[in-house]
């Protein structure tokens, strides 16, 4: 699952994974779909999205795919572009790719967040065409005292990032049901995901500290990685001996999930990446170096095999495998292998981007230059500022500032409108 960080004059440039048609626009799709009787089934996604790539690859295929489709009006939300953006932030979506299904009326039935292997997939988005997740129904069933339904709509705010609203309807549900749902321990696990969320809102990392061990202690499935980088980063100013304490509980229940769940034959988790990162991070917070280059290097090895020789096969595995040569520090590796997806990718700005970034990275302004140009002719959007940002450093580094403030304008002018604030960075970098 990718998180987040992100009409332009390259509009017509598209994510090189996009492989479905549908509406140009998510109104048009909403349009269509009240037109048809058909809900409305939003992908959200980007072209740098690892999570994404898997999705379209090994999921939102075949026989299943094309019965969903004959059901829903389907649209591709690009991140990168202003309408995509502009939902986003409309309907909260933090990670990618995120899924959500809009009903004739413009209602939300429900979501899915992040990438799933095809047998969870498809019987969630059936489970949410069938009209369990219609959050009025749910709420109804829940003030009558249905604890499962107590904790769906819990689940249903924590998915939507509502943690303050999510309390709030549970504060205001009968006694008789407040009072004994702590009995459920999916329903206090639910409330538990939401204080999370309020913590992290609050920016408070005690409370998100204590919110995060008490959720990672139940069964979270496949978020264990997600919110473990809560706990990560909301111990990360404590003392050393400190957060060691508090952090060494999670390595054995994380060491068991990532051979179940994640290196295992038919794996039940299908963000690789992220299980490994996270892994690697608790192993260096705790200090067990070895073990964090264990890791990385059984991931490597295991990615490795594979892709085959065969990079362009698997777009998902092979950019896990330039993360994980980034995180063990494997240098050489890791230039050989940016220059092959450049070679893999060649229509997309993604690869001659980061490769151009590393070398900046690397004190090599001038031969970074060539690459990020590369990736300019291909970027559009949010994704066009970035390119521009990192051209700006290349050339602020060899002091061409005039041409750096040029680019500034020129991309501030195309693409500002539509992303003030990340144009207004753009700006910025003209003075840090």
């Amino acid at each position: 699952m990718y998180r987040l960080v992100a009409a332009s004059l390259l509009a017509l440039a598209s994510p090189a994974f996009a492989a479905h048609e549908g509406p140009a626009t998510i109104d048009a799709a909403l349009a269509q779909g009240k037109k048809e009787h058909k809900p409305v089934l939003i992908d959200f996604q980007a072209v740098w999205c690892y999570s994404c790539y898997y999705m379209a690859s090994h999921v939102l295929t075949g026989p299943e795919w094309k019965a969903l489709n004959d059901k829903v009006v389907f649209v591709e939300a690009d991140a990168d572009k202003p309408d995509g953006q502009a939902w986003m932030k409309k309907l909260r979506i933090q990670f990618l790719p995120s899924y959500v299904v809009i009903g004739e009326n413009g209602e939300e039935l429900g979501r899915i967040l992040a990438e799933r292997p095809r047998d969870k997939f498809y019987p969630e988005i059936a489970s949410i065409l069938a009209g369990d997740a219609r959050l009025d129904k749910l709420k109804a069933d829940a003030a009558k005292g249905s604890l499962a339904a107590t904790a769906s709509v819990l689940d249903t705010y924590q998915s939507r990032y509502q943690g303050d609203e999510g309390m709030a309807w549970f504060a205001a549900l009968p006694s008789t049901v407040r009072n004994v749902s702590d009995q459920d321990k999916r329903v206090a696990l639910a409330k538990q995901r939401l204080i999370l969320l309020q913590a992290k809102a609050a920016k408070d990392d005690k409370a998100i500290a204590d919110a995060a061990t008490k959720v990672l202690a139940g069964n979270i499935g496949c978020d264990r990685p997600y919110v473990l980088d809560d706990l990560i980063g909301a111990t990360e100013k404590l003392p050393a001996d400190q957060r060691k304490t508090l952090l060494s509980p999670q390595k054995a229940p994380l060491d068991s999930y990532i051979d179940t769940q994640v290196f295992a034959a038919s794996p039940a988790c299908a963000d690789q990446r992220s299980a490994v990162l996270s892994t690697a991070d608790l192993d260096a917070a705790i200090g067990d170096t070895a073990g964090e280059q264990a890791v990385l290097q059984r991931a490597i090895k295991l990615t490795r095999e594979r892709i085959g020789g065969n990079l362009g096969g698997d777009r998902n595995l092979a950019d896990n495998l330039r993360v994980y040569y980034v995180r063990a520090k494997n240098t050489t590796e890791l230039d050989a292998l940016q220059k092959d997806l450049i070679a893999a990718y060649p229509n997309d700005y993604v690869y001659a981007y980061r490769y151009g970034r590393s070398l900046i990275d690397a004190g090599k302004p001038e031969e970074a230059l060539p690459w990020l140009d590369r990736a300019a002719s291909k970027a559009y959007g949010a994704n066009r500022i970035s390119v521009a940002s990192a051209k700006v450093k290349a050339l602020r580094a060899l002091h061409r500032d005039a041409e750096a403030k040029k680019l500034v304008d020129a991309t501030v002018s195309a693409e500002g409108k539509a992303f003030p604030d990340q144009a207004k960075k753009l700006k910025e970098s003209l003075q840090s």
